[in-house]
């Protein structure tokens, strides 16, 4: 391996370099699974402003970089954690308060807009959302889709199907295409090349790492390249689309990483009660954000019995007995 294909770096760096105020930024995992927690603390902790945030079903990382005030407009599907929050908290507090402005899609259609970006064309059909209000109630204004010329003109658009009535529809719904600055997964595996293994449902990833023009992985392992290229077909991500990669052991942490670890409930209820309150809230970031400095640190206050409740079973690729109240 050549010393430019090495593609490993810290993550304060790759922030730096790929995050700055403004970009259009992609996040990937599901809810309570695999949220790329470590990068979004840096991005909190480097205080990075206004970005335009596109997230499938997001939980845990999407709330947190709402509210500490990173995100000036959000393109979602779903936003919450389960039990913990069916809302994120913070996500709604910012919506009702105005200051962040919101757009709304089906999980189907935002896939379908990250797999339209990731091939390169500007929308892709579906039935998806006719007779529903997603086609009417729209987030972005006119204005602000005037003003930004990274957001389409519409938010979906109804076209007549150009091959008549074939395949039962006359009307599809367009759903326009994502091409984030940068997306951010965390993955299990990846080489110092770039490619990656994901174990486990990839839920939108491998569509939103697709559809960037810059790809920060962070992993729980850096592995041999060979040891990828034994089984090829397990491989999601191929090194030529990463720019990026970050070794951060329990770096979804509160979140799960399937066969690494669960989420841990304890973090996730106590971050309930924080997030609960602007004084809460505060108390949080100043304790277990900006009050560390990295991730590994953020670990070792958690403590080692408390990790090793969470770890995975070899053999479910979950936590065995785990009080989830």
């Amino acid at each position: 391996m050549t010393q430019s294909m090495d593609k490993v770096m810290s993550l304060p760096e790759a922030v730096r370099r790929f995050v700055p105020d403004g970009s259009h930024i992609s996040i990937g995992g599901f809810t309570l699974n695999r949220n790329p927690m470590a990068a979004v603390y840096e991005i909190i902790r480097q205080r990075v402003r206004n970005l335009h945030l596109y997230a499938h079903s997001n939980g845990q990382g999407m709330d947190e970089l709402v509210g500490a005030g990173c995100v000036a407009r959000l393109e979602i599907a779903y936003g919450g954690t389960g039990r913990f929050a069916p809302t994120c908290i913070r996500f709604r507090k910012a919506v009702e308060e105005g200051s962040l402005v919101v757009e709304d899609y089906s999980n189907y259609q935002m896939t379908l807009r990250f797999m339209a970006g990731a091939m390169g064309v500007p929308f892709l059909p579906t039935r998806s959302g006719l007779g529903t209000d997603l086609l009417e109630r729209w987030g972005f204004s006119e204005e602000l889709r005037r003003s930004d010329p990274r957001i389409p003109d519409r938010k979906l658009s109804v076209i007549e199907n150009p091959f008549g009535r074939w395949a039962g529809a006359s009307r599809l719904v367009a759903v326009p295409a994502i091409h984030p600055d940068v997306t951010l997964l965390h993955v299990q595996q990846a080489d110092a090349q770039g490619t990656a293994r994901i174990q486990g449902l990839t839920f939108a990833d491998v569509e939103q790492a697709k559809a960037a023009r810059r790809l920060v992985l962070t992993c729980e392992e850096v592995v041999e390249t060979e040891a990828l290229r034994s089984d090829p077909d397990r491989n999601h991500i191929p090194f030529f689309n990463v720019d990026a990669v970050v070794p951060v052991p329990w770096g979804a942490y509160p979140t799960a990483c399937f066969r690494y670890y669960d989420y841990d409930p304890r973090y996730l209820s106590d971050y309930r009660t924080y997030a609960s309150s602007d004084e809460g809230w505060q108390s949080y970031l100043e304790t277990f954000v900006y009050g560390v400095s990295g991730h590994e640190e953020l670990l070792d206050r958690m403590g080692a019995e408390r990790r090793e409740a969470i770890r995975a079973d070899g053999r479910t690729g979950y936590a065995n007995n785990l009080d989830r109240r």
